[in-house]
């Protein structure tokens, strides 16, 4: 489908995505491109999302590189592959509702594709790329800017892309209290299917606390992320 076959009822559609994403286009078919999975055929949205990938990853860290000017360039990285990442992509597009653009083939659409994560974050990229063809890099750097103000106003650097064992420890360190301890207490089911019992023991707190998941460390970032909670509350 090109801007020209459109019907009436589909032209009010993608004005109502463009008034979410504050963005005109000049040529609509860039849009209509970025919203296109491959599973409807050639005319896709892959190399537009390739170009945003690169786009939206130069873009954050530029914003990153003039907005913490002390943090070093081990934790610039780590937040902006917190920013940038699939998940928080899929976050940006469910926040325009892009589930209800997005033109699937049939089998994605019998699947469900529309509420695939990973589908909504490729298109979310393919989208910015769509900008930067049709408006260039000043618009394109707009719109990231503008997806992302909410996230970067209430950005953490010393939180932000850390896991959960990760800010137990250091948590513990800021405190002078020991290390987390961490103790498989089961492992169970089939070998392509065996579940991990892991407890957390936080000597501050005189308590173990236990979960299970797939994999150890699963478990263990499950263990330490309620360590965490109950530390936090006390602290």
């Amino acid at each position: 489908m090109t801007s020209e076959s459109m019907t009436f009822e589909q032209q009010a559609k993608i004005q109502r995505l463009e008034k979410a994403l504050g963005y005109t286009y000049q040529n609509k078919d860039f849009l209509l491109r970025a919203l296109t999975h491959r599973s409807v055929g050639a005319r896709n949205n892959e190399r537009l999302e390739f170009l945003g990938d690169s786009l939206v990853n130069f873009m954050i860290a530029d914003i990153l590189y003039h907005q913490f000017e002390k943090i070093s360039e081990g934790d610039l990285s780590r937040i902006r592959a917190h920013l940038v990442k699939g998940d928080t992509l899929a976050e940006i597009g469910k926040e325009f509702n892009l589930s209800e653009f997005l033109k699937l083939g049939p089998g994605e659409l019998k699947s469900g594709g529309f509420r695939r994560l990973s589908i909504i974050a490729d298109a979310v990229e393919a989208i910015i790329a769509s900008i930067y063809e049709d408006g260039g890099l000043d618009e394109c750097r707009e719109f990231v800017k503008r997806i992302y103000v909410s996230r970067l106003e209430d950005l953490d650097p010393k939180e932000v892309g850390k896991d959960p064992k990760t800010r137990l420890q250091e948590l513990l360190q800021s405190m002078q209290e020991p290390l987390p301890e961490y103790s498989v207490i089961s492992v169970n089911g089939p070998a392509h299917a065996q579940m991990f019992t892991i407890s957390c023991y936080v000597a501050k707190l005189n308590t173990k606390f236990e979960a299970t998941a797939s994999n150890r460390r699963k478990a263990e970032q499950k263990s330490a992320k309620q360590a965490l909670s109950k530390l936090e509350e006390i602290k």
